[in-house]
């Protein structure tokens, strides 16, 4: 099947099947990252002091972000080589059953040590499938999207990133909500994991009823399946792998300060309620949820590296502007400061990526190539950032004036690494993944940074 064959009925059910995974994975990293600073620090690390354990539950957090990598590489390397369905199957899966055993958990009151050793191996296993996830979820729709739409498509998947952030948020205000904080903390917080199950059912079923992409079939009919999917990649694009690492810093910082630290710390450190901070969370995913796409459809209009680093420049701009917001300990000013660093902040840099990215590679090892630049970023950032801004506002004594410049700094970089991407934007920049001729692309002109079509640049030139 032809992408151009596609109707926009049969776009939009390839957009969600896809989707449905990135919910999956964003709500169960999601859980971890609102529930480890309020319960767990005292359910699985209680011999530590307050901020000692919340230390230690976001180390836990961080330690299952290294496997990322490890599943990404893994895993993106057999979807190369085997197909995107069977992997996105598996890696969705796996990230489902582990969010869901986290949720029946023994604490360390009735396992001892053995509590925080079993809920580190869980996170392992769900970062593991986490890393092949999104990864897959962008090549997958990619590869069907039309071209001229392919920004709006692929930050559609991106944007449940934020729909697991909302589904969790919700979850976890309406059950605290239900709850005393004693019941919250003795049974309460479980409850969230345990329903995932049902998501994971209806997701598995939606996933199984898509078909192959039409462009690795193609692939396979042409013989171009790589063995090594992991070392061509290197070898062949190295600048791209390391401009798509530097490109998504300013998206991994502020997505983890805004979803995963940021409630811990309105909590712990301002002394808020509960509700504040995850209701602020809710409303923070609501603007990332609506501006994700349109960010996307935008870079399909202006370009994907104008849109990403309008993004970072606002974040520099508003680092401060953020942290005085939630130290104001005002709600409405709370709930705003969450609501523009999520939809602004990292709207504009997440929804042109997963076509900036998937535009980087070619299909017979575009998957590994998203896996490796997204996961190995994640690792420096998505996993570490809340256990460094934590260990950050420990040494200010409280202040966030370190966590600030830790931002700007990774914006920066985001930066510099969307600027070293002028005039390196791939071959596929412009082209249908199906049908266009890898040697024949080489030699067509393109403008990285404006929307245009090939067709359009080469009638002007």
């Amino acid at each position: 099947m032809s992408v151009n064959s596609l109707s926009s009925q049969e776009m939009w059910r390839v957009t969600m099947g896809a989707a449905v995974g990135t919910v999956i994975e964003w709500y169960g990293f999601a859980l971890y990252g609102i529930v480890a600073g309020l319960v767990l620090n005292d359910l699985f690390f209680p011999t530590f002091s307050p901020a000692a354990g919340t230390l230690a539950a976001f180390a836990g957090y961080a330690v299952g972000s290294f496997a990322r990598p490890i599943g990404g590489v893994v895993l993106g390397s057999l979807a190369d080589r085997y197909g995107r369905k069977p992997i996105l199957l598996f890696s969705l899966s796996l990230m489902g059953i582990s969010t869901v055993l986290i949720g029946v958990l023994p604490t360390y009151a009735t396992a001892g040590f053995w509590a925080p050793i079993l809920l580190v191996l869980l996170l392992i296993a769900q970062g593991f499938g986490a890393g092949a996830e999104l990864a897959g979820g962008i090549t997958f729709v990619a590869e069907y999207a039309p071209v001229k739409r392919r920004g709006f498509f692929t930050a559609i998947t991106c944007a449940m990133t934020s729909g697991g952030l909302l589904l969790a948020s919700g979850a976890f205000a309406i059950i605290s909500a239900l709850t005393t904080d004693e019941q919250f903390a003795a049974w309460g917080w479980r409850i969230p994991f345990l329903i995932s199950i049902v998501f994971l059912g209806i997701a598995v079923y939606v996933r199984n009823r898509l078909s192959e992409t039409p462009a690795f079939l193609a692939e396979v009919a042409a013989g171009d399946r790589p063995h090594m999917p992991i070392l061509q990649v290197f070898r062949e694009r190295p600048r791209d792998l390391f401009m798509g690492f530097l490109s998504i810093s300013g998206l991994n910082s502020t997505g983890s300060l805004v979803d995963t630290f940021a409630a811990g710390f309105i909590v712990a450190t301002l002394g808020m309620s509960t509700d504040t901070a995850t209701w602020a969370l809710v409303c923070a995913a609501i603007a990332g949820m609506i501006c994700t796409p349109f960010f996307g459809w935008l870079s399909d209009i202006v370009g994907r590296r104008r849109v990403m680093i309008t993004g970072c420049v606002f974040m520099i701009a508003f680092a401060y502007p953020f942290f005085a917001m939630l130290e104001s300990r005002n709600i409405t000013l709370i709930v705003l400061a969450m609501a523009l660093a999520y939809g602004i902040g990292l709207g504009a840099t997440f929804g042109p990526q997963g076509a900036f990215l998937a535009e980087l590679f070619e299909t017979r090892f575009r998957q590994t190539g998203i896996s490796v630049a997204r996961e190995f970023n994640g690792v420096a950032l998505s996993g570490l950032t809340p256990l460094v801004a934590s260990g950050l506002i420990m040494l200010a004594g409280g202040g966030a004036g370190y966590v600030i410049g830790f931002l700007v700094l990774w914006q920066g970089v985001a930066i510099v690494g969307l600027a070293f991407a002028k005039g390196a934007i791939a071959p596929t920049r412009r082209s249908d993944f199906t049908t266009a001729d890898r040697a024949e692309q080489m030699s067509l002109a393109y403008e990285p940074d404006t929307g245009k079509s090939i067709e359009t640049v080469t009638a002007n030139s």
